[in-house]
């Protein structure tokens, strides 16, 4: 959760291809919201997306590290206690 201070809105400039404006403008007159509430939830949801695929890919990353850690007993026998490999993960 945010905290107050971090919710006061903050005025920032930019400029926005025309097409993408006017369908903005096309969904503030059908679900009567401003051009801000559009913009500010198209944002949080693109940077919520980029969380998760950098989660996945770190996942990813770690499960390949293990799985080759497995495959290669000389590998496994360096790390010696879970700690260590959590470590290395």
């Amino acid at each position: 959760m945010h905290s107050l201070e971090q919710l006061e809105k903050q005025q920032v400039g930019l400029r926005l291809p025309r097409y993408l404006v006017e369908e903005i403008d096309e969904l503030t007159e059908r679900y009567s919201l401003n051009r801000t509430d559009i913009i500010a939830e198209a944002i949080r949801s693109y940077l919520e997306t980029q969380r998760i695929k950098e989660f996945y890919k770190e996942f990813d990353r770690s499960c390949a590290t293990l799985q080759k850690t497995l495959d290669e007993p000389e590998e496994a026998q360096k790390l010696q206690t879970l700690d260590a490999l959590i470590d290395e993960l």
